[in-house]
């Protein structure tokens, strides 16, 4: 136990002390007393001796602890004082005043008693004189009764007190918090609407909605964006800024003039921090949506404005993102780039397409399909690819100054002066009007058109050689990128490209681009070129796209030379037995059909009757959609080729028109040399009881060549309209076998079950949930009351092993005791 506090008696304040040489007393004074003695009988009768024991408690021992404390009596009443003064005025819990009786009104201020610590240290400075009178037990017992109260009560209400500061400080917060928010959502609408209003005189507001948007919160950071993108959407002007140099800036100008170029440099620089922002915030995934949006919208509105290479370079660097919203955004803004031209004059037209030609070279053809696909949206003069011609106007017109010159010479005067400054004026004159007229209709120059275009061209080719030369080489691994197929994922739209632009492929590289295209379909297999290894690199769409692109080629460019695309219709002829419906794409196959046998000029009698027989052949094994093209295709050949149809007689020696090879070689990978015209198509017997009935007309029309109505409309059909009417039609098409099986289910079954004819998916959505689910759990309890009885079956063998080993000790034990 600690030392106990003891309670302090402080002696009596002391009269002013008066040295008795300065009391003086009077006669006056003695006589009164003299005279007055019953009255002053009480002072002799005082007790002094009390009196000064009283006073003199620790004077007698040491009259500077008196003095001491005195002194420290007199700091405690000044340090109350001061804390009365630096207290609260008004308590929280009485905040209306008191009225005194005199009629004053005063607030209670906090009063606070002093510190326990100050109390012990004066109480162990006191104590070491022996001269204190100590606290009784009683009153020590009572005291501390009295302190543990207090403190008990202090801290039930810090208890109850503390829970709900803290939420209400909470709260308070939470408050604040949406306070801010309301108030900079309403700051950024008003400067927002002030600068729509009138933009020249409120330009300094569009600094401090960009000092809003750097706010923590991402809500107000987003609506911060999206309220400058608005704002800088309407206000930015229709030309290019160019700010002032040094010695313009020097130069006295009119106040409008310095309005302007104020209004001029806060706009740009405001646009470059805004533009700067968005290039920092779309490498953050919270705000990379946002960004990217803002910076494609900016891009599409104000193609023509200042860092406008900032935002392209960020946008083209997108294009190829995984993410499939970055992604179309930005390559439809790259789309509506080269096709709205009039707002930048071609000049980023140029930019971008050199831009993507640097990304596919920096990532190796590694990139989304949509990247080059943009390309595909450029649109080129037909006469770029030919070579200027001078204008016939400009020819007669310059004849005719020849002539007039030559008649004028000798009747007017050379020397007249006149006539030649009235020349000079009307020929300045013309250039100003013809300057002002370009500049009012923003027409552009044809010669700055063509060099645009030309510029863009040639990186357009270079981006789709790239990808070429990059498919041709060998030993290239698995491509990773996202919605591309094959470990080409840039050379489908590549050869797309190269097939829309080919009229405007120059003829030096047209041999380069056929070789290339040979190869790439795989035609270098029989002439020793190109490996196995390196030819199925290609899937077999990639090399039908290459085998269409050779036929467009040469037919845009090289139709007048009568060049036999012999090669391509033989690697043609081979894929058509590598076709898979679900692996390959179905359209490029009809595609394929429509351009290289039906599109084509008339083919050799021996290669349709190949074609024929092969495709007749290839319809027994594939979907109707499939079947169909093929069918359409035969119908078209039968057509063009009337000795061809000859296959359609049933004799039995084959065709009635006896070819080169006298019997028919099915696996043979030249067409010329499959010796088809000695086969009999005994494939449309089989076709024309086909489940499709469209497959199965075609099949019966085509056997007898039938024109009727019904027909007609096949007969004009393409094979790849015919392909996606059947294919969109196949998706609502049940096939009459399934409505067999359901029936014959349906006998057998249960006769109450009711079962629709479709999927199997109807079928289960007829069982009854309750029957199955009681099924399951009768299985399931079986399963575990097998589980159950097996433990219980080895705990008994192990209980009675252990039973018998104990009887087997037991009789031992006797044993050894007898």
């Amino acid at each position: 136990m600690g030392k106990k506090k003891q309670k302090l008696v402080l002696p009596p304040e002391l009269p002013p002390e008066v040295p008795d040489e300065a009391v003086e007393v009077s006669d006056e004074d003695v006589q009164f007393v003299k005279e007055n003695l019953e009255y002053a009988g009480f002072v002799s009768n005082l007790d002094t001796h009390s009196i000064t024991k009283h006073v003199t408690r620790v004077a007698d021992a040491n009259e500077e602890a008196l003095e001491s404390l005195y002194e420290k009596r007199l700091r405690k009443k000044l340090e109350n004082k001061e804390k009365e003064q630096n207290a609260l005025e008004v308590d929280p819990v009485d905040a209306l005043p008191v009225k005194t009786l005199d009629g004053q009104l005063y607030y209670r201020r906090v009063a606070k008693e002093p510190k326990a610590e100050e109390e012990s240290k004066e109480g162990e400075s006191i104590s070491k004189d022996p001269g204190l009178v100590k606290l009784t037990k009683a009153e020590k017992r009572a005291k501390h009764k009295k302190l543990r109260k207090e403190a008990k009560k202090q801290a039930k209400e810090e208890v109850q007190q503390t829970p709900q500061a803290e939420v209400l400080d909470e709260v308070k917060k939470d408050l604040t918090a949406e306070e801010a928010n309301e108030s900079k959502k309403y700051k950024l609408a008003e400067l927002g609407t002030a600068l729509l209003a009138d933009p020249e005189s409120n330009i300094k507001h569009i600094k401090e909605m960009l000092e809003v948007s750097k706010d923590g919160d991402s809500a107000i950071v987003i609506l911060g964006l999206r309220s400058l993108l608005a704002v800088f959407k309407d206000i930015i002007p229709g030309y290019r800024i160019r700010l002032p140099t040094e010695k313009e800036q020097e130069m006295k100008v009119s106040k409008a003039v310095k309005k302007m170029r104020f209004y001029e440099s806060t706009l740009l620089s405001a646009y470059k921090a805004y533009v700067q922002k968005l290039v920092a915030l779309q490498k953050q995934p919270v705000y990379k949506r946002v960004a990217v949006r803002c910076l494609c919208t900016l891009l599409a509105a104000v193609p023509h404005f200042n860092f406008r290479e900032s935002l392209l370079a960020t946008v083209v660097k997108h294009i190829s993102s995984h993410d499939d919203v970055v992604r179309k955004l930005c390559c439809e803004t790259v789309m509506s780039l080269f096709t709205n031209e009039g707002k930048h004059g071609g000049e980023a037209t140029v930019d971008a397409v050199k831009m993507i030609a640097e990304l596919v070279k920096d990532h190796n053809c590694q990139l989304h399909p949509d990247s080059v696909e943009v390309l595909l949206s450029l649109s080129f003069d037909e006469d770029l690819g030919k070579p200027e011609k001078p204008d016939a106007d400009s020819r007669t017109n310059n004849k005719k100054s020849k002539k007039r010159k030559g008649s004028d010479e000798p009747n007017h005067i050379p020397d007249n002066e006149r006539k030649k400054i009235r020349k000079e004026m009307i020929s300045k004159t013309r250039e100003e009007v013809s300057a002002d007229f370009k500049a009012a209709s923003y027409a552009q120059d044809p010669q700055e058109r063509r060099r645009m275009q030309s510029e863009t061209l040639s990186a357009v080719f270079q981006i789709f050689f790239r990808i070429l030369k990059h498919a041709m080489q060998p030993g290239l691994g698995v491509n990773t990128v996202p919605g591309a197929s094959g470990s080409h994922p840039l050379l489908a739209p590549c050869l797309n490209g190269i097939g829309k632009f080919s009229h405007l492929i120059d003829l030096d590289f047209m041999a380069d681009l056929m070789r290339c295209l040979r190869k790439l379909a795989g035609s270098g297999i029989q002439s020793g070129d190109l490996s196995e290894n390196s030819s199925c690199q290609l899937t077999v769409s990639e090399r039908l796209r290459c085998c269409i692109v050779a036929f467009k080629v040469m037919r845009n460019n090289l139709d007048a030379l009568n060049i036999d695309l012999q090669e391509f219709l033989v690697q043609f002829y081979n894929l058509i037995l590598e076709y898979h419906p679900g692996r390959d794409q179905g359209e490029v196959l009809a595609k394929a059909f429509k351009i290289m046998l039906c599109d084509d000029r008339q083919h050799d009698m021996q290669r349709a009757a190949a074609f024929i027989k092969r495709l007749a052949t290839f319809s027994l094994c594939f979907g109707p959609a499939e079947s169909m093209a093929a069918l359409v295709s035969v119908k078209h050949l039968l057509q063009k080729n009337v000795k061809c149809r000859n296959l359609l007689e049933n004799d039995a020696g084959g065709g009635s028109v006896a070819g080169a090879i006298a019997k028919y070689q099915p696996y043979a990978t030249d067409p010329n040399r499959s010796g088809a015209l000695a086969s009999v198509l005994w494939e449309l017997n089989l076709l024309m009881k086909h489940y499709h009935p469209a497959v199965s007309s075609i099949a019966s029309s085509i056997s007898t060549m039938n024109t009727s109505n019904n027909q007609v409309y096949h007969s004009h059909v393409s094979p790849q309209q015919a392909y996606m009417e059947l294919s969109q039609e196949n998706k609502s098409f049940t096939e009459p076998g399934d409505i067999k099986r359901a029936s014959n289910k349906r006998k057998r079954g249960n006769d109450t079950l009711p079962v629709k004819v479709g999927s199997d998916l109807n079928l289960m959505d007829q069982v009854d949930e309750n029957e199955v689910r009681k099924k399951f759990a009768d299985h399931f309890l079986l399963l575990r009351d097998i589980q159950e009885n097996e433990k219980l079956r080895s705990e008994l063998d192990r209980t009675t092993l252990a039973l018998n080993l104990y009887e087997h000790y037991k009789k031992q034990k006797k044993r050894k005791t007898r």
